[in-house]
């Protein structure tokens, strides 16, 4: 028994408009790494906020770090353009960019203040003018930027972000142990504010 299927000559190729603006990024992202400034200029403008979001949150909703963070971002990209291969989505690479700017100024932030002595009055410090009062009704993001640092970092990276937890305890230079601890501890916070 022969089948035959009937094909319409009166519908034509479906347009791709996924296709298109793919092809759009990617002519945008040869045209930036061969050096056109107003490329890589379209490329910023089409990423920032996703950026600055991500900045934002490992900054601890703290604006200006966040702006100082994405800026570092972009400067990285522009200077590391020629080694995005298209393996993977540019804003996966940019992003991974982000998170990988972020650790290595979190790192070099450490080894500084691990040179400089304590003080024993802490009221001057940034963090200290943050604490909140029981009364303080706080959103989820007031919440994670009011976590310790370790546990904000575990938490951004491992529950919003998506990281695994050996990823993150190879770019924080400690044991998984430690990025599993400090995720609980995340969490407990969290619940424990977001109940109030």
């Amino acid at each position: 028994m022969k089948t035959s299927a009937v094909v319409s000559d009166t519908i034509g190729p479906i347009p791709s408009t996924i296709g298109e603006e793919k092809a759009a990024a990617l002519d945008s992202i040869w045209r930036a790494q061969s050096g056109d400034v107003d490329a890589f200029e379209q490329l910023y403008r089409e990423h920032a906020g996703r950026i600055y979001a991500l900045c934002l949150r490992l900054k601890a909703g703290d604006s200006s770090d966040a702006t100082e963070l994405m800026q570092d971002v972009f400067v990285r990209a522009w200077r590391r353009l020629s080694t995005f291969r298209g393996d993977c989505a540019f804003s996966s690479w940019l992003h991974r960019l982000a998170v990988n700017t972020m650790l290595e100024n979190a790192r070099s932030d450490s080894r500084r203040t691990a040179r400089v002595l304590p003080m024993d009055d802490t009221s001057r410090l940034a963090g200290a003018a943050r604490s909140s009062g029981i009364d303080l009704k706080m959103d989820l993001e007031d919440a994670i930027a009011s976590l310790p640092k370790g546990a904000r970092l575990a938490f951004v990276l491992h529950d919003i972000e998506g990281y695994q937890h050996q990823e993150i305890a190879e770019q924080l230079s400690v044991s998984v142990g430690t990025i599993k601890a400090q995720l609980h501890r995340a969490r407990r916070l969290l619940r424990e504010r977001l109940e109030r």
